[in-house]
């Protein structure tokens, strides 16, 4: 107890910049002093797991063991401890969060903070010191199984976000741990595809939101990827683990792998791995314990190596379970569904309200029809990856019931049957992409006579599973059929799909009037979408990534990288991710990019930066003057994209290099002001190693989509 004690008084000093450094070296001092009592063995069982979501700690020197959760939807329900089955707790029931992408699609940095200390305070009820979120992998191509639970296709709006979730998730004395570093942008082959990056695309795309979770965030813990990186895996890839994490960006913390994603011990122990989860067999034969005390004893693995992975083990158990004033936690509060309701009610789209068909005027309606299996369905739980056992729900149907229910005759038909579970073969999911004809022909009945028809259509937890991608950008279950079916007899369908990821919506796009994007938002997800569908809530959500018109468009599959030959994906299409490809190819995309409408109006002008010309270490300060002209409350994110029109290397059209979501009353005027370092300008330059901000012209483009630029500013750099 004593060396936890000393743990506490180091670092817990109070005062300005002068303390806080006495207070870290006063830390790592007495780190120091508690690794010199441990002997070779105590370390080594600190540096793998000892039961499915922990690892060993030392009973002699009052050092726990570090537990840890999944995940990015919150804090799953307590499993046994040596195995997946349910440990049926009757007190573990969680707050269900929406997933990443809905929280991306808010563009609202607080309310990824938000997330970040509901996640924490729920992790503390459940005496959790780490826990495995935020995933924010780049969404490379639309069809990854993971898509839902990561952020978006930009690294800058995958920075501003992360950085949030780590604080917020980390202010409750909780390590977030950020995945999964790096370039694990599919699921298919996941666990041993080598993907081929080069440099400049690694540190301009694929590292940026991990350096700012580290650098900006202070991360206490990250995961390795499962797949190969330029010919060695993630983790025990030396570049990516030492060089730039340790090293370069300062990383004090631990790095964990993926459940058994482990390979070898001294590849693994030397080149930045720190504790090893999730591998198979007796804990004592995997790779971080007898084989690798045998390898520091034979001089394979430096016994300071070792140190030093506990050390940093220590590190963020001083930040975490041996911190003072540890707080004691909440779960399932009704401040955390208020937070879930928060983040789920800005986080939908209104991508089509042609007629105004929308918001909904209960007053002048007599009766609604809800079709569809996903007004009835919950997404807390489904499929391969972390789900959780949400304290409640609020189904899409639900949520329409208590909205509009008092003075409005609801009715419900299934509409389709949801035939697919991640777990089965192709073969026995055969068939999930047929419509089924009698349950259609109840829909249209029901269509015919009601005011209004509201079709819950998308995907479903199974159907966007980790370990496995998409086989396409159809919509399953034979929905296109049924959305043909009931738009040609009721003119007033909304169509709301509940989808974590990219579709083809051509034919809707063209054929219906109304379409509402409402993810799978957590455990208020039924009443911010009847608020959006009623007006209360004025929908402020914009898409973090592009809609292609067809995946050929896509350009993973444009160069036929996807998923690539044998086990080798190489990123031909380099920095041309997402609208980057779609802008600089000329290629016009279903739905572009931050992309997202509203029931106001808003006019952006007299759009100015401070200055002409600007050092390399200055900083661009651009003015602009937002108006609601329209009459209702409502919110507008401006994007500001930056172009180099003549640059000595190949560069997007445009980049995202600021954004700013501004909440506005019917008349209200703000004039905002966008800060962007030159230093951000820069493109990486692989020939020097180093960041390059060229002299020369760039082009200010303010918008409020990537293909809605309304005004322009040319400056230069010297």
């Amino acid at each position: 107890m004593k060396y936890i004690i000393a743990c506490f008084m180091a670092f817990f000093v109070a005062g300005g910049v002068s303390a806080q450094n006495k207070s870290e070296a006063a830390l790592n001092a007495k780190i120091n002093r508690i690794v010199s009592k441990m002997t070779l063995e105590e370390k080594i069982e600190m540096l793998h797991g000892n039961a499915l979501f922990s690892s060993g700690g030392v009973k002699r020197l009052d050092i726990p063991e570090l537990t840890c959760d999944d995940g990015p939807l919150g804090v799953r329900e307590e499993i046994k401890r040596f195995d997946w089955a349910s440990a049926n707790w009757t007190t573990d029931s969680a707050t269900f969060l929406p997933n990443g992408s809905a929280i991306a699609a808010t563009w609202n940095p607080i309310m990824a903070n938000g997330y970040g200390v509901v996640i924490g305070e729920e992790a503390n009820a459940r005496k959790k010191n780490v826990m495995l979120a935020p995933a924010f992998n780049i969404c490379r191509m639309p069809l990854c199984g993971r898509t839902y639970e990561y952020y978006s296709e930009d690294p800058y709006l995958n920075s501003q976000l992360a950085v949030q979730s780590v604080k917020g998730i980390q202010s409750q004395h909780v390590a977030a741990c950020i995945k999964h570093f790096a370039a694990n942008n599919q699921e298919f082959n996941r666990d041993s595809v080598n993907t081929i990056v080069d440099e400049r695309v690694l540190r301009e795309i694929y590292f940026p939101a991990f350096k700012a979770a580290i650098q900006q965030g202070n991360a206490y813990t990250i995961m390795s990827a499962y797949n190969k990186l330029n010919g060695y895996w993630c983790s025990e890839n030396d570049f990516l683990l030492n060089k730039v994490l340790k090293n370069e960006w300062g990383f004090k913390g631990v790095v964990i792998s993926d459940w058994s994603g482990t390979h070898h011990t001294v590849a693994a122990a030397n080149n930045g791995l720190d504790i090893e989860m999730g591998s198979s067999g007796p804990y004592d034969q995997w790779y971080f314990a007898q084989p690798l005390l045998k390898a520091v004893r034979e001089g394979r693995v430096p016994v300071k190596t070792i140190d030093d992975k506990v050390r940093r083990i220590l590190w963020v158990m001083c930040h975490t379970s041996m911190s003072a004033n540890h707080p004691n936690g909440s779960i399932a509060t009704s401040a955390h569904a208020k937070a879930a309701y928060a983040i789920a009610s800005e986080s939908i789209v209104l991508l089509k309200n042609d007629n105004h068909l929308l918001p909904l005027k209960a007053g002048s309606i007599k009766s609604i029809v809800v079709i569809g299996d996903n007004a009835i369905r919950t997404f807390a739980l489904g499929g391969y990856g972390a789900g959780v056992k949400a304290q409640h729900e609020i189904t899409a149907l639900d949520g329409i019931k208590s909205r509009f229910g008092k003075t409005v005759k609801i009715s419900f038909s299934r509409g389709y049957k949801a035939n697919y579970l991640a777990s089965n073969s192709d073969e026995q999911n055969r068939g999930y992409d047929q419509p089924d004809q009698k349950l259609i022909d109840e829909a249209v009945a029901l269509a015919k006579t009601s005011d209004v028809a509201i079709l819950c259509i998308g995907s479903n937890r199974e159907y966007e599973s980790e370990a496995h991608d998409r086989k396409t950008l159809e919509l399953p279950f034979g929905e296109q059929a049924l959305v043909n079916a009931v738009t040609a007899v009721n003119a007033n369908t909304v169509i709301v799909i509940m989808a974590g990821a990219p579709y083809d919506l051509n034919e809707i796009k063209k054929s219906n009037h109304a379409i509402v994007w409402s993810w799978f938002n957590g455990s208020e997800a039924g009443n911010a979408l009847a608020d959006v569908l009623k007006g209360v809530i004025n929908p402020s959500g914009k898409l973090p990534f592009t809609f292609p018109v067809s995946l050929k468009d896509s350009p993973a599959f444009a160069l036929n990288t996807y998923p690539g030959k044998g086990l080798t994906a190489e990123y031909k299409e380099g920095i041309l991710v997402g609208y980057r490809w779609y802008d600089t190819k000329k290629i016009q995309p279903e739905y572009p990019f931050g992309y997202g409408l509203s029931y106001t109006d808003f006019s952006i002008s007299n759009f100015s930066a401070d200055k002409l010309s600007y050092g390399k270490n200055e900083t661009i300060r651009a003015k602009f003057t937002i108006k609601n002209t329209g009459s209702r409350y409502g919110a507008e994110v401006v994007q500001l994209y930056v172009s180099d029109p003549v640059c000595s290397v190949l560069r997007p059209e445009k980049e995202l290099k600021g954004f700013e979501k501004i909440f506005l009353k019917p008349g209200e005027t703000k004039t905002v002001e966008m800060q962007v370092k030159i230093a951000d300008l820069a493109f990486y330059d692989e020939t020097k190693k180093a960041w390059n901000a060229e002299a020369g012209e760039y082009i200010l483009q303010l918008g409020n989509s990537s293909r809605s630029i309304i005004q322009k500013v040319k400056i230069s750099v010297k």
